[in-house]
């Protein structure tokens, strides 16, 4: 039975972790920490976990504790990932990972020497219907790949003491939304892409509210990206075009709430859906089994490093079109 600490009193925590630790049976919500004065109580309190620290580091002292959730921002996380592997804990890390491909492979080294478990948390990868995607792929479906277009809109009206609108804690579209996108791509492709160009649309604190960028994959196959946290409604859209058919899907980032998958190949057309559990719960039984059969999880390692690569990448070269400041 692994106990589980969570890093931060976080609202996406209840439906990340708690509720999937719940119905998977193999875990316990042990402990919650947050340095907000009073905060890790209430919270603990709110959903019944069992002990509230005040500091990051009592939760890393806990012996029982062998899984730490990540749920900081994005400058919480190199530091107190390492940390906790430090002190013995496999951690799964919300993304994005870091704030830069520097920190994640810093992060992904010291997982390696302390032979613990990192995992960036891209739940979605899990799910039967990106599964799905990857099945038609290699079974040849789409024969060759010709061009792939992703996005993600989520509606974050501004707020300057919002984290996903302050620069310090690593706010913007790209860091927030656009990482998402990035990733169905990448893992969709099984490759690095080469940013091409990218442009961003900026708030008043100077953080990005959209993001678009042009990609290129090996074997000179186009992608395009766009995140926006300012256009509603909440929204997001993977399409993928081969020779012998076309897939667009609805919603790739929580598909439990709600998809759709429209395939068109030949003369046939088909719109369906699958039905399965949450992402998370994929995510949290991948973790598990991991750590009790060995081997790797499609969201650590490589694969974590290869995804800031890529937002590092467009961020750079958003700044060369002169349409964001440096980082």
């Amino acid at each position: 039975m692994h106990k589980i600490g969570i890093l931060g009193a976080a609202g996406i925590a209840p439906r990340s972790i708690i509720q999937p630790a719940r119905r998977q049976g193999e875990t316990i919500i042990h402990a919650v920490a947050s340095r907000r004065p009073g905060a890790a109580q209430v919270y603990a309190d709110t959903h019944r976990i069992p002990v509230a620290y005040s500091s990051y580091d009592a939760l890393l002292a806990d012996p029982e504790i062998t899984i730490v959730y990540n749920a900081l921002p994005p400058t919480g996380h190199a530091e107190w990932t390492i940390q906790a592997l430090e002190a013995g804990k496999h951690v799964l890390c919300e993304k994005p990972l870091a704030t830069s491909a520097t920190e994640a492979a810093e992060m992904v080294e010291a997982a390696q020497r302390y032979n613990r478990l990192l995992a960036e948390a891209f739940h979605d990868r899990y799910h039967p219907v990106f599964l799905h995607l990857l099945d038609l792929k290699h079974s040849g479906a789409f024969g060759p790949i010709k061009s792939l277009q992703a996005s993600f809109h989520v509606d974050i009206p501004f707020d300057p003491k919002s984290i996903r609108h302050d620069p310090s804690q690593g706010g913007g579209a790209m860091m927030d939304l656009g990482c998402y996108p990035v990733h169905w791509l990448r893992s969709f492709m099984e490759a690095e892409p080469e940013i091409r160009s990218a442009k961003a649309v900026l708030t008043p604190l100077g953080v990005d509210q959209r993001m678009e960028a042009e990609l290129m994959f090996p074997g000179d196959i186009p992608a395009k990206m766009i995140a926006d946290i300012s256009s509603p409604p909440f929204r997001g859209m993977l399409r993928i075009e081969g020779e012998k058919g076309i897939v667009e899907l609805d919603n790739p980032c929580l598909p439990h709430k709600g998809h759709s998958l429209r395939e068109w190949f030949g003369e046939s057309y088909r719109e369906h859906t699958l039905g399965a559990g949450t992402t998370y719960d994929y995510q949290l039984a991948a973790f598990i089994e991991t750590l009790a059969g060995g081997g790797t999880l499609p969201t650590g390692g490589a694969d974590a490093v290869g995804n800031m690569q890529a937002v590092d990448a467009i961020y750079a070269a958003a700044q060369a079109g002169g349409s964001f400041p440096a980082r």
